[in-house]
């Protein structure tokens, strides 16, 4: 029989300061996701204070036409001229919450330091938006994204993907729908503790996590899939880890805190990824529970995670 640990006692102390330190227990708010509160969380990330643009970078949001509302945010250095890698980047929130200017901050620091511009796309979410909504939304910001490579500045060679939490799964599964549709080539997938596997069978996906408890895990792909959740009839476009075939996808870098509950899948799909053959780069920190590098930026295992994404993106883009 498998002993399941407390959390609390495994977290890294500088994560178990910040966690104690903020207003409200994180956990347990996103623990009690439901379709009557998850209203109430929404608002709760509206109402948090705007990121300001940082000097030398400029933002500009724009209408997918022929979209339900659908919109991206292009971040870019200003003064820099030629055509320009771009990371396109798909925001976390469990495919309930969060939106596009969740990745205001990222790019800030990414247009300076790696010289790329970056584009954040608005998705619809669920449960308003099931499967396959929000992923058709992903793919129809990277069609925006090729089709107007030359008028953005950009090299429609260097065009990556990326994201976070549900924005990571979102774009591991963008990766195997351009693999298999073959119409927009993508070099790259930075995948940050992606939430790949509906089927919540793995032991770290049972423990009692600090951010995202099985609870809110369960919440979100039911939203999203509906009563397929966890039944045979979910695509891999949903769910990446059901994909038995990953020969093909572009090169990867995932990363996971040993404390989160994407932990197990996350550390399934790199070895499956490299024994397909895909260049992956695999990075777990211990102590670190989910999104702790957004959650606790200046915590120092965060610093490392980060400043690894910013070495890894550097040389692929």
């Amino acid at each position: 029989m498998t002993v399941i640990p407390d959390m609390r006692t495994l977290v890294h102390p500088e994560i178990a300061e910040a966690l104690a330190a903020m207003p409200f227990d994180i956990g347990a708010a996103l623990g009690s996701l439901s379709h009557e509160s998850v209203g109430a969380l929404r608002a709760g990330f509206a109402d948090a204070p705007p990121v300001p643009v940082a000097d030398g970078v400029s933002r500009e949001d724009h209408d997918l036409v022929g979209t339900e509302g659908v919109k991206v945010r292009v971040y870019r250095p200003t003064g820099a001229t030629g055509a320009l890698p771009c990371l396109y980047w798909m925001h976390g929130g469990g495919l309930v919450l969060g939106s596009y200017d969740m990745a205001d901050s990222d790019f800030n620091r990414w247009c300076l330091e790696l010289g790329c511009i970056g584009v954040s796309v608005e998705y619809r979410l669920a449960p308003e938006t099931p499967y396959p909504g929000p992923l058709d939304d992903c793919y129809a910001g990277l069609a925006w994204v090729h089709k107007n490579a030359e008028l953005l500045g950009v090299d429609p060679a260097r065009i990556g993907v990326g994201g976070a939490s549900a924005g990571g799964g979102l774009a591991a599964g963008l990766a195997l729908l351009a693999r298999d549709k073959g119409e927009y080539p993508i070099p790259f997938q930075l995948l940050v503790y992606p939430m790949i596997d509906d089927r919540q069978t793995t032991v770290s996906s049972q423990r009692d996590e600090l951010v995202w408890p099985p609870a809110a895990n369960t919440y979100g792909w039911s939203a999203y899939l509906g009563d397929r959740k966890g039944t045979a009839d979910v695509p891999s476009y949903a769910a990446a880890s059901r994909e038995t075939n990953l020969a093909g996808l572009p090169s990867t870098m995932i990363i996971v805190g040993a404390l989160d509950g994407f932990a197990d899948e996350d550390t399934d799909y790199a070895t499956r990824l490299r024994h397909a053959g895909v260049p992956t780069e695999f990075h777990i920190y211990a102590g670190a529970p989910h999104g702790f590098n957004d959650l606790m930026p200046t915590a120092s295992v965060s610093i490392r995670a980060n400043n690894d994404i910013a070495e890894w993106l550097s040389r692929h883009l």
